[in-house]
């Protein structure tokens, strides 16, 4: 279990410096301001994917310079398949709890309706279910839990990393109702010092979410 600010240095991990997140704001606003504006008339999918895409360009960039040392230090490290279970069953129960506050952010709602489109199943569980958590689990408990576990250690880096995932989906009713999601899927990321529980957690909820919509409409 991750427990002190020298766990980096133990497992001989390079630290993902400060530069790198730098680098990373940098390049995914230059890309982010030409794309959101040759592409501001297409529908939501292709947008979050040009989105998303673009992220992870950016990311690339910021961590090309530490080679193949990025990919631990962003947590792509292997782990049993009992936290992979465990981490998707709980971010399902979790979902399907606040689902209960009776809260409706703006861009679930749409995103929801887009799915029902026919012929938008496949490119939505591609987006949203696949993409987005790549991309968002990269940056969120890849970028910057490394940055501030290295610096802080890992009780800041989860609680940083979680309040910046849900502050970035900016609604207030989208942030209450990721933040639970956001602290579980942090907690697995220091509980098993590796990237992969979080991720799959996360890839299962959207694309159990994504699938409900789609039969719900049915």
């Amino acid at each position: 279990m991750a427990t002190d600010s020298n766990l980096l240095i133990q497992n001989g991990i390079r630290p993902i410096r400060w530069w790198a997140l730098a680098i990373f704001i940098v390049v995914v606003l230059l890309l982010w301001v030409p794309a959101g504006w040759l592409l501001h008339d297409r529908g939501m999918v292709t947008l979050l994917a040009v989105f998303f895409a673009t992220a992870l360009i950016a990311l690339s960039v910021a961590m090309a310079p530490m080679g193949l040392a990025a990919l631990p230090a962003l947590g792509f490290r292997r782990v049993g398949w009992r936290p992979l279970v465990l981490g998707s069953v709980v971010a399902l129960a979790l979902s399907i709890a606040v689902s209960q506050f009776g809260l409706e952010p703006q861009g679930i709602k749409e995103a929801m309706e887009v799915v029902r489109e026919p012929g938008m199943l496949a490119p939505s569980l591609f987006v949203i279910a696949g993409l987005a958590p790549l991309v968002e689990e990269l940056v969120f408990r890849g970028l910057l839990y490394g940055w501030v576990a290295g610096r802080w250690g890992t009780v800041a880096a989860w609680i940083v990393s979680s309040l910046a995932f849900a502050a970035a989906h900016v609604e207030p009713a989208h942030i209450i109702l990721v933040l639970p999601l956001a602290l579980w899927f942090g907690w697995l990321r220091r509980r098993t010092d590796s990237l992969l529980p979080s991720l799959v957690a996360h890839m299962v909820n959207n694309g159990f979410a994504v699938a409900a919509a789609a039969l719900f409409d049915l």
